[in-house]
């Protein structure tokens, strides 16, 4: 598995991606998930992928090896970022077309999604999701980030922070905090990273660096973010179980608050455990 995260911002766009694929726990091997389209000046194109690895690299081998000799026929010279979105999706449905049939055969789920983000020319930035059907969804001021494979626990710390007026640097950390969230739980997700960040209008590669298990920043996220997590959870106050007090717990069985108790069958006995039972209930000898 993987995960990737993309963030467009008003100061520009965060780029970043794990790089460990798995077939089962005993075969786990390194895969970069991020690839760059880039005319220094004219166009820079970030591409990201997750899912079935043999169907996203059949996909970018698609788009690498499109000559670009028609308009829009290519990364390299397609006039907007909607049409790259496009390009993208048609290239999933030719690998599709060629492999359906082998999959349907073997029982292969056809299982893969894209980022795509980046600016052409004077046009501003974009950024998409496209899915395995070839359909994308653009990001937008409210929903300024898109994730993909194992996005669920790096999601809450970017829903809290990232807004359009987020700065880039801060937009990095943030990424890298929910990357972090995501090694700890899963272990399809692993280093290298690649972190990618580009400034508006710079139509180049601004800020690139791969993060190995080494990176000093990338340990001292690792080392802060659990324990300032731990700190925060230590100074909340534990709940006060009362009977109804504002702000509290309340653990009044009048009324509704009562649990769902199941009805004991009718004539059915039930047995007393003695003492001597209940200990050994318990499990302790």
């Amino acid at each position: 598995m993987t995960y990737c995260v993309a963030i467009k911002l008003n100061a520009g766009m965060v780029f970043l991606s794990d790089s460990r694929t798995n077939a089962g726990v005993d075969l786990v091997n390194r895969f970069r998930k991020m690839t760059v389209f880039e005319v220094p000046g004219e166009r820079m194109i970030t591409l990201m992928t997750s899912g079935n690895l043999s169907i996203s690299q059949a996909v970018v081998q698609e788009l690498m090896q499109q000559s670009g000799s028609d308009d829009n026929s290519s990364l390299w010279n397609v006039n907007n970022m909607f049409q790259a979105a496009r390009l993208v999706g048609e290239a999933i449905r030719t690998v599709y077309a060629h492999e359906r049939a082998a999959f349907k055969d073997f029982g292969v789920e056809f299982n893969v999604s894209f980022i795509v983000g980046g600016q052409i020319g004077s046009e501003e930035m974009r950024l998409f999701q496209v899915y395995a059907a070839g359909n994308f969804i653009e990001a937008t001021d409210e929903n300024p980030y898109f994730q993909i494979g194992e996005a669920k626990y790096g999601k809450p710390i970017v829903d809290r922070v990232i807004t359009p007026e987020t700065s880039l640097d801060e937009a990095a950390k943030c990424a890298l905090i929910s990357m972090d969230s995501t090694l700890r739980s899963n272990i399809s997700v692993g280093l290298p990273l690649d972190l990618l960040c580009y400034e508006k209008s710079s139509l180049a590669v601004t800020k690139f660096t791969q993060i190995t298990v080494d990176n000093h920043y990338y340990q001292m996220i690792h080392r802060t973010w659990g324990a300032r997590l731990r700190e925060v959870f230590g100074e909340i106050e534990d709940p006060t179980w009362t009977r109804g007090g504002e702000g509290e717990l309340d653990i009044s069985t009048s009324g509704v608050a009562r649990p769902v108790f199941a009805p004991r069958p009718h004539g059915s006995e039930v047995r007393q455990l003695n003492a001597n039972t209940q200990y050994l209930a318990q499990g302790s000898f």
